[in-house]
C-alpha cells in the first residue's frame, strides 16, 4: 500500500514504499491506486522523480562491492561497450567485465519494467502531468538500464507531447549517463538526434560529449568537435572547461598507454592546448594547472611542474591541497624527501590547504624507507592532531619500523588506541557503502 504524507512529505518513505510494491512484483494498477488515494493530490515531481532514482540503486547495482559505490563511476578506461557480445557472455556464463560487471539481467530487467509501469501509473490514476524533471529521470533509468531501443521511443514519444519535456539539459544529462555507462557510440548519436528532439545544442553539451569521448581515448573525434567549437563565428565557442576536460585527458590517460612515445605525445598535445588555451585569452583556473602539474610530476616532469607552480601565483591563481599533494608525491617517490617535506610547510605557512592523509602518507612512507623513523612517527603524530586518520598500512608500517628500530616507546598507548578506534569507525563507514559478501 502506498500512502504518501499529504502536509509533510518523506519522499525517502514514499520510494521505499514503491520499492516495496516492485519487488513483491505487485501490479500498478486502479486496486492498487484505490488504496493509495488520499484526500489530497498525492504525487508531485520531486516524490515521483525520487521514486525514479532509488530504481537503479535498487536493482542495478551488484550485491558485490565492486558495484556498491553510490555514484556509477567505473575505473578508467572505459571501453566502448557491445550489448550483444555482453549477452552472448552471459548466456556462455563467462565474466563480463566493466559496468555491467556482476549484474543479474532478470533484477535489472524486472526494475526496468516496473519503472514504466509507475511512470505511466501515476499519470493514468493520479492525473500527473509529467514535466521535464520527471521526463529526466526515466530516460537516465532506460540508459542505466542499458535498454537503449526503448530509451529512444520514450524519447520521441515524450517529443510529440511538447516542447517542454524534452529539453538541451535533458539530452546533456542523458549524454553523461551513457558516457559514464560506456554507450558513448550511443551519446555521440543522442548528441546529433539533438535537432531532431527540436533541441539546440549549447557549451555545456559540447563538454559532456566531449569529457565522453576523452573518457575511452576517443582524442580525434574531440579534438575535431573542439575545432568546430574554435570557429569564428560558432554559436558554441569553448570556454575554461572545455579546454581543462581535454588538457586533464591527455593527462589522466597518458600514463595508460604503455608506450613512452605515446606518453609523450600526450603530454606535449596538452602543454600545447594549454598554451593554445592562454593564447586564445582564457585564464585558466586551478583544476587546469592542477590536471597538468599531476600529468607532469606522474611523467618525471618536474622541472614544467614547477614551472606551471610559479605560473599560477604570477597569474594570482591560488594552488590547493591537490596541487602540493602532487608535488609531494614526486618528490616521495624520487627519494628527495627534505623538498616533499619543504612543499609540506610551505603549505601550511601559505594558508593554501589543510594538510591530509593524502599529503602526509608519502612523506611517512619515504622516511620509513630512509631509515629516518623518529621523523616518520613525528609526521603520524602530527597527522593524527591535525584530525586525519591515517591508512591501516601506513600505521602498520611505521609501528613495524619503531619496534625494528627499539624506539617503540614513541608512540604512548593512548595514542594507539585512538588511532586503533579512528580506523575501525573508516572501516564501518566504507562497509556501509560497500558491504563485502562472504565467501
Amino acid at each position: 500500500m502506498v500512502s504518501p504524507r499529504p502536509l509533510i512529505r518523506n519522499y525517502v518513505s514514499i520510494a521505499n514504499q514503491v520499492l516495496a510494491v516492485i519487488i513483491q512484483n505487485r501490479e500498478f494498477d486502479a486496486k492498487l491506486a484505490a488504496s493509495a488515494t488520499p484526500s489530497s493530490p498525492p504525487w508531485d515531481t520531486e516524490s515521483v522523480s525520487q521514486v525514479l532514482r532509488s530504481i537503479p540503486r535498487c536493482f542495478f547495482q551488484s550485491s558485490r562491492s565492486i558495484g556498491r559505490q553510490k555514484t556509477f563511476r567505473h575505473r578508467a578506461p572505459l571501453r566502448q561497450r557491445n550489448l550483444r557480445r555482453e549477452s552472448l557472455k552471459l548466456r556462455e556464463h563467462a565474466l563480463v567485465l566493466g559496468p555491467a560487471a556482476h549484474r543479474d539481467p532478470q533484477r535489472v530487467g524486472h526494475g526496468l519494467d516496473k519503472a514504466l509501469d509507475f511512470y505511466y501509473w501515476v499519470e493514468s490514476h493520479f492525473g500527473f502531468v509529467h514535466n521535464e524533471m520527471t521526463c529526466r529521470e526515466m530516460a537516465i533509468v532506460l540508459a542505466r538500464g542499458h535498454r537503449l531501443k526503448d530509451l529512444w521511443e520514450f524519447l520521441k514519444t515524450m517529443d510529440k507531447r511538447g516542447s517542454e519535456l524534452v529539453t538541451t539539459p535533458t539530452i546533456t544529462c542523458l549524454m553523461k549517463v551513457l558516457g559514464e555507462e560506456g554507450f558513448v557510440k550511443e551519446a555521440m548519436a543522442a548528441f546529433y538526434r539533438m535537432k531532431q528532439l527540436h533541441c539546440k545544442p549549447d557549451v555545456y553539451a559540447y563538454n559532456t560529449i566531449l569529457l565522453a569521448l576523452c573518457r575511452v581515448g576517443n582524442f580525434k573525434k574531440a579534438r575535431f568537435l573542439l575545432e568546430q567549437m574554435e570557429l569564428p563565428g560558432f554559436r558554441c565557442p569553448p570556454d575554461t572547461y572545455t579546454y581543462t576536460i581535454m588538457i586533464g585527458s591527455y593527462c589522466k590517460y597518458s600514463m595508460q598507454t604503455g608506450c613512452r612515445k605515446a606518453i609523450r605525445r600526450r603530454l606535449w598535445e596538452a602543454n600545447h592546448l594549454f598554451r593554445h588555451m592562454l593564447f586564445k585569452g582564457f585564464a585558466p583556473d586551478v583544476v587546469t594547472y592542477n590536471c597538468l602539474i599531476d600529468g607532469c610530476c606522474k611523467t618525471n616532469r618536474i622541472g614544467r611542474a614547477l614551472e606551471l607552480f610559479d605560473d599560477m601565483n604570477k597569474r594570482g591563481c591560488v594552488p590547493n591541497r591537490v596541487t602540493y599533494n602532487s608535488i609531494i608525491r614526486y618528490y616521495s617517490a624520487v627519494n628527495e624527501i627534505d623538498r616533499a617535506i619543504e612543499m609540506l610547510r610551505k603549505m601550511q605557512s601559505m594558508n593554501h590547504g589543510i594538510p591530509t592523509s593524502s599529503s602526509y602518507t608519502p612523506i611517512i612512507h619515504a622516511l620509513c624507507e630512509a631509515g629516518r623513523v623518529i621523523d616518520a612517527c613525528s609526521f603520524l603524530i602530527e597527522l593524527v592532531d591535525g584530525g586525519s586518520v591515517p591508512r591501516e598500512y601506513t600505521y602498520k608500517l611505521v609501528c613495524d619500523a619503531l619496534n625494528s628500530s627499539g624506539a617503540s616507546g614513541l608512540m604512548d598507548g593512548k595514542l594507539h588506541r585512538k588511532i586503533q578506534d579512528d580506523i575501525e569507525i573508516r572501516l564501518r563507514q566504507v562497509m556501509k557503502v560497500k558491504p563485502m559478501v562472504a565467501r
